[in-house]
């Protein structure tokens, strides 16, 4: 590494900190950097866990970034590296097992960890979280000795592990506290169509359902819940949310709440030292999804190369997601109130949903399922506050222009800006699959995995 240069230290080597770094890269950004992380490999897509849980991909498959890429790159990696401590005094970070790295600049992107119950059981053996490569490993081992599992939790992650585990054969049991799945996503309807959907492929649940206490000596042996009832289960995955890693801020004396405290261009209260990510509370939102991480990583690694840029004014959170083969999707406003103008329809022959909520005429809201063709078209319009016109009634809602039965119009690729995601997944935009089609005259979609040399925009296109 060069002397002269300023140094950049990224703490957390996960999805939303290398991927400031790789656009730091792009933009010539002139950093020594050095990248500390916890987990002991390199960067990794944390949202593929589920492939590697049903066996369809290997840990080596959802690799991001290999080792060569940080040689390639000029940066310092230190995997299985956990940093304690931010020293302001000296301007180093201290990691626990003494290495000390000086810096001129430091970002903090040390994402969340799964949040497990206090309840009387949670730490006997066969209870684990789900959110990196050894919770999977876990599962796998315990698919090979165990029938009976329970997952604490319907959310995304809950489904996720619960639709992995039947696929390696155990008997499993959704346990959750609400009577609608993913109820921070989805509204009753497609919550219920979704619910129906995993009973099909063999997913059970027990819904309003409170978790009490996990039972069993050692092990657990099953649960049991406050209406005294219980349930049998040799091995537990708590998906019941996830927790910022804060703790590296706090202990350096940096201003945390929920999460570490960044303003509109991600700095902390030390300064030089920025957060994004997971750990990181923007105007008191701490985000979850992968899309506004990608959004903060960008406005900061323009601010750290002298690039104007607008600042981070926080995002409208969408989800789009495919769980067990079923595709869903959700912006905005999803639950419907008195205040609401609802603009719907179900099939149930083709499985399919399609909700747009309206106030005052204005588009603020939308849930999918089943079909998703629409959902980025959709999400323009949520974002933008857009008004309700009989054209948008007939592109959203697939009507064509007489009002029913017509040809339903495609999605307008010239009307999507630029900067706008397309891959929620690796943050891809726009400008990025057009740059990469126009400069390297791509015609087809790259199915295969690319060669590690070929993480540049062509790369990005073909991970999506």
């Amino acid at each position: 590494m060069t002397t002269n240069r300023e140094k950049l230290v990224l703490i957390g080597n996960g999805m939303a900190g290398v991927g400031a770094i790789e656009q730091i890269l792009k933009l010539g950004g002139a950093y020594d950097i050095t990248v500390f992380g916890s987990e002991p490999y390199p960067n990794y897509n944390r949202i593929m866990l589920s492939y590697v849980l049903e066996g369809s991909k290997t840990v080596d498959d959802i690799i991001l970034n290999d080792r060569d890429w940080y040689k390639n790159n000029g940066i310092m990696l230190h995997t299985g590296t956990t940093v304690t401590r931010i020293d302001r005094e000296q301007r180093k970070v201290i990691a626990e097992n003494g290495l000390a790295a000086p810096y001129d600049k430091v970002i903090i992107a040390t994402g969340s960890q799964s949040f497990i119950l206090p309840i009387p059981g949670s730490g006997k053996e066969g209870v684990v979280g789900f959110r990196d490569i050894a919770d999977c490993e876990a599962m796998l081992e315990a698919a090979k000795q165990y029938t009976k599992a329970a997952v604490i939790g319907g959310g995304l992650l809950g489904l996720e592990a619960a639709k992995g585990l039947v696929n390696l054969g155990m008997d499993v049991t959704v346990v959750h506290l609400m009577e609608d799945l993913m109820e921070r996503q989805l509204d009753h309807t497609a919550a219920s169509m979704l619910k129906a959907e995993l009973e099909r492929q063999g997913v059970k649940f027990a819904m309003g359902k409170q978790t009490v206490e996990l039972t069993g000596e050692e092990r657990v042996s099953g649960l049991r819940f406050s209406d005294g009832t219980e349930l049998e289960a040799q091995f537990v995955v708590m998906a019941v949310g996830i927790k910022p890693n804060a703790a590296l801020a706090k202990e350096s004396g940096i201003e945390a709440n929920r999460g570490i405290v960044v303003n509109d261009y991600l700095e902390t209260s030390l300064p030089g030292v920025y957060s994004v990510g997971e750990c990181a509370e923007h105007r008191g939102v701490c985000y979850g999804l992968v899309a506004p991480l990608f959004e903060q990583g960008t406005v900061l690694a323009k601010h750290l190369c002298g690039v104007e840029t607008r600042p981070y004014e926080g995002s409208v959170v969408s989800t789009k997601l495919k769980i067990s083969g079923v595709d869903v999707f959700s912006a905005g406003e999803f639950i419907d109130t008195p205040e609401h103008t609802v603009i719907s329809a179900k099939d149930d022959w083709k499985r399919t949903y399609k909700k747009v909520l309206l106030r005052d005429n204005r588009i603020v809201g939308a849930v999918l399922f089943g079909d998703v063709t629409e959902a980025s078209s959709l999400q323009k319009l949520v974002k933008q506050g857009a008004e309700m016109t009989d054209d948008i009634y007939a592109e959203v809602m697939g009507t064509g222009c007489c009002g029913g039965g017509g040809t339903k119009k495609p999605a307008s690729v010239e009307s999507m800006a630029d900067e706008e995601i397309v891959c929620g997944c690796n943050g891809v935009t726009k400008k990025t699959i057009v740059d990469a089609i126009q400069g390297n005259g791509f015609t087809t979609v790259m199915r295969s995995r690319p060669a590690p040399e070929q993480h540049d925009p062509a790369a990005a296109v073909s991970r999506s």
